[in-house]
């Protein structure tokens, strides 16, 4: 799929994928917006209040529900549960990024969140010992970005995979999500 293809078919059932701090979140609630489909993100499936993961069990049911849907916009996919994600997709958006591009948005984010106490989610705000921490999310983002990258490089390479749009800069998302 090119990004540039207007007579291509809108899809309804996108997935955003990318490391963290690349703008998924926000990206997907734009697409959503513009296409007039529900965002459904990733951390209200994965975590509780308190900063306390939710039971695979529930995570799973939860996104059964969103992808059994017709329309949907998930802005990222679990590895424990996205194998459930990837056969209802209609079209990945990889928001592959350079890590600097991408680390500085986690930072710039995470330091506005901390001194606002803005809620992340769930009730959950990002602390300055929760970022000294092991569970730091800055830490988290040098743990998967080579994972995440891979992972979203090897499905726009696969035939079989669905249709992949990579995109390398922040700009090139912009223009595309202006297009639709």
């Amino acid at each position: 799929m090119s990004a540039g293809d207007p007579t291509a078919p809108v899809p309804h059932r996108i997935l955003l994928y990318g490391v963290t701090g690349s703008g998924k979140s926000t990206a997907a609630l734009r697409i959503g917006e513009r296409l007039g489909i529900p965002v459904t993100l990733a951390d209200e499936i994965g975590w509780l209040p308190g900063w306390v993961n939710r039971p695979l069990a529930e995570q799973i049911a939860l996104v059964d529900d969103v992808v059994a849907q017709e329309a949907w916009i998930l802005d990222s996919a679990y590895s424990s549960w996205k194998d459930r994600v990837i056969p209802r997709v209609e079209l990945i958006v990889g928001l592959d990024y350079p890590r600097w591009f991408s680390l500085q948005r986690l930072i710039r984010r995470t330091l506005r969140r901390i001194r606002t106490r803005e809620e992340v989610f769930q009730g959950n705000v990002e602390t300055w010992k929760v970022q000294l921490s092991r569970e730091s999310i800055i830490r988290w983002h040098f743990a998967s970005w080579a994972r995440k990258r891979a992972r979203m490089r090897a499905w726009a390479a696969d035939p079989a995979a669905p249709p992949v749009l990579l995109f390398r800069r922040a700009r090139d998302l912009e223009r595309w999500v202006e297009r639709l």
